[in-house]
């Protein structure tokens, strides 16, 4: 049985379908990458399921049980975690309380502490006293990683976690999946970079327009097959 999976998931926003009977998979000890265009539907995909748009329950299921209409505080206690695009770090609060905050309503102990929070990323440890905002595109990443990791998620949810940053830093960001994945954590990663994509993850699902398009694992998805499904076919 997958750790977690959508069945035929459809989202609005209001009158506005997002997206068309999605159907993916994610087991344990896995790193699922979602890639696709702007407007592909990848983000609607990870607002739901992690809570925030709420949708039929069936359609969602996390560890055997439906979810697809739980909130998000609920689904985060469950043991999924969101990464969202654009970082979303409180600006009144330091390094080390935006850190804290993701600990807030979890239940018992794991591996993510604010010591192990600080070896993956040890620049934080050096600014965890600074305000979040005031650091680099970068750093302000790695924040809202450990962020997500300090309520010890059995899932990890990144979405877009590259945007705006430069190739080295983004480097440096991935660095992290592997030792992630190893402390236990599945993880969902949603990225306009194919290349990034294909070098982190077991699996890859590609989107557009609301529907998976192509899926596989990178060894056995063709370029040709990828820019095919990413941008639709050529008449």
């Amino acid at each position: 049985m997958a750790l977690l999976q959508t069945d035929e998931l459809i989202a609005h926003y209001g009158d506005f379908q997002a997206l068309f009977g999605v159907d993916i998979t994610l087991n344990e000890a896995e790193v699922v990458a979602i890639i696709g265009a702007n407007g592909a539907g990848k983000t609607t995909l990870m607002r739901s399921i992690s809570g925030v748009l709420r949708n039929a329950a069936q359609a969602i299921k996390f560890d055997g049980a439906a979810i697809g209409d739980r909130p998000a505080d609920e689904i985060m206690a469950k043991g999924l975690a969101m990464v969202p695009e654009g970082r979303r770090l409180f600006p009144s609060l330091s390094v080390e309380e935006n850190l804290l905050i993701g600990a807030y309503g979890r239940k018992g102990e794991g591996h993510w502490t604010l010591d192990t929070v600080y070896n993956l990323f040890p620049i934080l440890r050096a600014k965890r006293t600074n305000p979040g905002t005031a650091l680099s595109g970068g750093q302000q990443q790695m924040v809202a990683i450990g962020r997500a990791l300090m309520s010890n998620p059995r899932v990890l949810l990144c979405d877009e976690i590259s945007l705006g940053l430069a190739p080295v830093v983004i480097k440096d960001i991935y660095k992290a999946v592997p030792a992630i994945k190893a402390a236990g954590a599945s993880l969902i990663v949603v990225e306009q970079d194919i290349g990034q994509a294909m070098a982190v993850a077991d699996r890859v699902y590609c989107m557009m327009e609301g529907q998976v398009t192509l899926s596989g694992t990178p060894a056995s998805l063709s370029r040709d097959a990828i820019h095919d499904a990413y941008f639709g076919a050529v008449a």
